[in-house]
């Protein structure tokens, strides 16, 4: 598959191919969402299976009640050591690593450990809670609450900056906003989530300043060739999704307003029905209603369920300049390396362990994490 193998620029990163890989949270963090050796040895080994740039898991730019226990985080000096080892790691196999930032919004709850320990409540656009899902690890399972409405969204651009200052003091090669996943980028696009009535809400161009502000705060830090951003038009998870038309308006002036930023990359998330458990999203071809909006210097990166092949041929069509893999990276650490030696994938992700078993045991962590087998050459 030469076109998926081949180098391509990613701003001032020549990266060696077209095989990305996407953020993935893993719950691996512990203890107090900080990096350890077992992250050390998940991206050292992808990094060696031929990747050509990874993007971590999601990082937390301020302590907030997640779904996802011991998610990493970058808002603390201590983590901002962790991470130090872990890029030296991929770096010395030849790969990238960018820092994707992230907060929750009101995708978080209020009882979760760490976001009491925070001392904050849980934040969104408007006080209007997510419906559907579940906090599994707390007593009742209850499902979400209703978010307080921040008051001056300013103070949460400033929270993702610092994560960009600090993800510059670790060594990253870049950062990547998660703008996906019902999270709080995505929270503020979307009109079911975000009812203000002030320069933050209402209109297509209101609703799409938020995470355009982001963007700029981070290009202040970073510059933009090595900014990017993940977006997810087609919704469904954490309770996103508006009528086609809306969502088609909203993502169409969002796109053309980041593309003129010169941004490292924009990554379009395909519509899955994965990831839209409950049916609330919306279902269309997000990468031909939004890729051709997408142009040079900023490259146009795909995910969500492409198999290589497919990849290939999108990258070969022109269709994207490069493909993010997220569950093939999980059970094949060494997927470039197989692609290349045309061996089979290993599809037999470990689910019951995918996520971690949050006890803090590193033989027990390890399981469905980092003892995935590479194939020999």
């Amino acid at each position: 598959m030469p076109s998926l193998l081949s180098p391509i620029q990613v701003g001032p990163l020549h990266v060696r191919n077209r095989v990305f890989m996407a953020a993935l949270t893993r719950n691996r963090s512990f203890p107090s969402s900080t990096p350890n050796k077992l992250n050390v040895e998940h991206f050292r080994q992808r990094a060696a299976g031929g990747v050509g740039l990874i993007v971590t898991d999601g990082l937390l730019v301020s302590p907030q009640g997640t779904e996802w226990p011991n998610a990493p985080g970058i808002w603390s000096e201590e983590q901002v050591n962790a991470w130090k080892p872990v890029i030296e790691a991929v770096h010395a196999e030849g790969s990238f690593l960018l820092a994707q930032l992230w907060h929750a919004g009101r995708a978080a709850h209020p009882d979760m450990p760490i976001q009491k320990r925070s001392g904050t409540p849980v934040y969104g656009p408007s006080a209007i809670a997510a419906k559907g899902g579940k906090f599994r690890l707390l007593p009742g399972v209850p499902e979400y609450v209703a978010p307080t409405a921040i008051d001056d969204p300013m103070k949460l651009v400033s929270l993702f900056k610092n994560g960009a200052i600090n993800a510059k003091k670790a060594g990253f090669d870049g950062v990547e906003v998660h703008g996906a996943n019902g999270y709080l980028v995505q929270q503020f696009l979307d009109s079911t989530s975000n009812a203000r009535t002030d320069e933050w809400g209402g209109s297509v161009e209101n609703r799409c300043r938020f995470p355009l502000e982001v963007l700029r705060a981070l290009i202040e830090v970073w510059g933009a060739d090595r900014v990017a951003i993940k977006i997810n038009p087609g919704g469904g998870y954490n309770d996103m999704g508006m009528p086609l038309q809306e969502t088609l308006d909203t993502y169409s002036h969002f796109v053309r307003e980041a593309n003129k930023l010169g941004l490292a990359y924009i990554n379009l998330v395909r519509y899955n029905i994965a990831y839209d458990p409950t049916g609330r999203g919306t279902e269309h071809d997000v990468i031909a209603s939004y890729g051709p909006l997408v142009t040079a210097p900023t490259l146009l990166v795909g995910n969500a369920g492409y198999t290589p092949e497919e990849a290939a041929e999108a990258v070969e069509s022109g269709k994207m300049d490069a493909v993010s893999f997220g569950c093939l990276w999980v059970s094949n650490p060494d997927l470039v390396k197989r692609v290349e030696q045309e061996k089979d994938l290993n599809t037999q992700i470990d689910y019951k362990r995918l996520y971690g078993s949050n006890s803090g045991e590193e033989a027990e962590e390890r399981k469905g994490y980092n003892d995935y087998p590479a194939v020999a050459a």
